[in-house]
């Protein structure tokens, strides 16, 4: 199956920075400002949705790939959001360009790459490790 199609699908999720997501929560530093994880794991949430909704109802995408900086800080109150764009398409790896803004302008970028799966074979073979 060729998966050439979605090249060039994008989308876009917003959230807001709020106690619970800066750096200081997370433990990922000391202040309150938008945590890197939370920016990562919005751009990954928006890159999973768009590959999901394109797929037929067995298939799943899994990030295999991170490449992203966090270049600004976001204060608490201030909206951010992500936006991914499928830029290539290698068999079942697919190769997002990303980014991440505020009210202010961009405060993050990079590469994401997604591998398509078989959803029930992928959790199967995740949940054989138990009985190791």
């Amino acid at each position: 199956m060729s998966y050439e199609n979605l090249i060039g699908l994008s989308d876009v999720q917003e959230s807001s920075v709020t106690a619970e997501n800066t750096a200081l929560a997370l433990k990922s530093g000391s202040l309150e400002v938008l945590a890197t994880p939370e920016m990562i794991r919005l751009v990954e949430e928006t890159a999973a949705a768009l590959i999901e909704k394109n797929l037929p109802r067995n298939l799943t995408s899994v990030g295999i790939s991170l490449d992203i900086k966090h270049t600004a800080p976001t204060p608490i109150g201030m909206k951010f959001r992500a936006e991914v764009k499928i830029v290539s398409v290698d068999g079942r790896k697919i190769v997002l360009e990303v980014a991440a803004f505020d009210e202010s302008g961009q405060i993050g970028n990079g590469i994401h790459e997604r591998f398509i799966v078989d959803a029930k074979k992928f959790q199967l073979k995740a949940n054989s490790k138990l009985n190791r």
